[in-house]
């Protein structure tokens, strides 16, 4: 069983950063994808940006520029680093880890970007 834990989330200004971590139980992390969506009020959760094994990235063009995911597979962790935010980028943040045809979510962390 893979177990994920966020941390990072809070309030920021927009134009200001965060940085998300996601620690994750389990040795088989190191072959998995993980990843990072978001869920703003009212609407379907949505990728933000994911990583496989290899160090190959993927981002929804809403941040790219903006946002940068890296994995420690040494600390079981993935992290994503939030530049230049924007009220819209208001969300729950979900990590996500992905193996075969299994997925496990974390809790979620919130993100609160005020104008």
């Amino acid at each position: 069983q893979v177990q994920l834990v966020e941390s990072g989330g809070g309030l920021v200004q927009a134009g200001g950063s965060l940085r998300l971590s996601c620690a994750a139980s389990g040795s088989i992390f190191r072959i998995g994808v993980m990843g990072w969506y978001r869920q703003a009020p009212g609407k379907q959760r949505e990728l933000v940006a994911n990583i496989n094994s290899g160090g190959s990235t993927n981002y929804a063009d809403s941040v790219k520029g903006r946002f940068t995911i890296s994995r420690d597979n040494a600390k079981n962790t993935v992290y994503v680093q939030m530049n230049s935010l924007k009220p819209e980028d208001t969300a729950v943040y979900y990590c996500s880890f992905r193996i075969l045809t299994s997925t496990y979510w974390g809790q979620g962390t919130q993100v609160t970007v005020s104008s």
